[in-house]
């Protein structure tokens, strides 16, 4: 699905987050994993839009996520990791202000522990993403 922001602003808050939330969804991934009993796939897609999805087995059971959804519901106020947002074209987010300083620059401390809880919980809740 694809985000759709308020403003220019949040737009651009969006641009400067995207790429350090993306390499700290990956580094958490593997460093959470490796302490999981879940082995974890990577799979390219193109729709919506170019990247990876994340499949996550144990057993029998197994789930498939965006890699792209993570980053959104680390950069994005109540952004959900759920089947509801497929139904829709595009949902209209919200940027987490706590994840910039006064500069604006990024908040690095921030965007690390939230993506960690997000992991974590992801993890936590397999296979009821």
């Amino acid at each position: 699905m694809k985000p759709t922001f308020k403003n220019a602003t949040d737009w651009e808050k969006a641009e400067m987050l995207m790429q350090p939330a993306f390499i700290r969804v990956m580094d958490n991934l593997r460093k959470q994993l490796e302490k999981s009993n879940l082995v974890a796939t990577y799979e390219e897609v193109q729709e919506p839009f170019p990247g990876y999805q994340l499949i996550l087995t144990h057993e029998e059971d197994s789930v498939t996520i965006s890699i792209w959804d993570i980053c959104f519901k680390v950069c994005f106020v109540d952004y959900q990791l759920s089947s509801e947002n497929l139904a829709q074209d595009s949902i209209i987010v919200e940027i987490d202000d706590n994840l910039f300083n006064e500069e604006p620059a990024i908040n690095w401390q921030y965007l690390e522990t939230k993506t960690q809880e997000i992991i974590q919980t992801i993890i936590d809740n397999f296979p009821k993403i």
